[in-house]
């Protein structure tokens, strides 16, 4: 039987006379690479940020693994099992790889204020263990030998992954890209598709939103499109991409949907 990640229903957002988003709905199932694509001013990041806490939708309903979430603040979706990564990139610059990934580890923490004070052997272990599960994270995406250098120092492709590990270190029930193409040559878009196929291949549940069309039809098990904060499309890529709403929108907009 399929089991449903996320599932969030008649979604709305308004920003003063703006209707951003307008009954927006959208089911993952696990084990899917998920897209969510549409012309520049179409709703997928205000969707994207209201899904992930950044923002506070005006009405709709969210469940997360079957549970209902309130995406209020973004600490409190990373605690429910949603994490993210940013469209411009969003390391601690001056702290290490390594300490990038356990930043998000601690989110999974239990030791509490006075086990950091104290030092007690409870967080003594567990902060090794977070140290040990941060180098893992950082060898799955490939940058395992980057975890002494400074975040800042890596190359463009190498934090865009950097990001995706620490993402994964909280150990989330969905992880959600935010253009991690955006800025990418050829070469880095080959690596970021294999290992976003890794990670689907693992079993784990992914939500993407990219510019890169090519891309997302190229990667995305279902594929969600808005155009002016309505959904137009849902399916397969092959459905979307023959979908002449999808192709209206995207050739309005300069774009082609191929």
């Amino acid at each position: 039987m399929t089991e449903t990640v996320l599932k969030v229903q008649g979604v709305s957002k308004r920003f003063g006379g703006l209707q951003a988003l307008s009954d927006v709905s959208m089911t993952i199932q696990k084990g899917q690479v998920y897209g969510l694509i549409g012309p520049n001013g179409a709703g997928k990041t205000t969707f994207f940020n209201v899904i992930t806490g950044l923002y506070t939708p005006d009405g709709g309903s969210f469940e997360l693994g079957g549970s209902p979430y309130t995406p209020t603040t973004v600490h409190q979706v990373a605690k429910a099992g949603i994490a993210r990564t940013f469209q411009n990139i969003r390391l601690f610059a001056e702290m290490t790889a390594l300490e990038n990934v356990m930043v998000g580890r601690h989110v999974r923490t239990h030791s509490g204020l006075l086990g950091a004070v104290f030092r007690t052997p409870g967080f003594k272990a567990e902060e090794a263990d977070i140290r040990k599960r941060a180098q893992e994270m950082l060898d799955y995406v490939g940058i395992g030998k980057y975890a002494d250098f400074k975040a800042r120092t890596l190359s463009y492709g190498d934090q865009r992954r950097l990001e995706i590990a620490r993402a994964l270190a909280t150990e989330p029930k969905l992880i959600a890209l935010d253009e991690p193409a955006a800025g990418m040559n050829a070469t880095e878009k080959v690596v970021l598709r294999e290992l976003i196929d890794r990670i689907r291949n693992d079993g784990r549940t992914i939500l993407i939103i990219e510019h890169d069309v090519k891309l997302v039809m190229g990667l995305c098990d279902r594929v969600t499109v808005l155009d002016y904060g309505k959904q137009i499309a849902e399916g397969t890529s092959s459905e979307v991409q023959k979908n002449e709403k999808v192709i209206e929108a995207y050739l309005g907009a300069g774009h082609a949907a191929h």
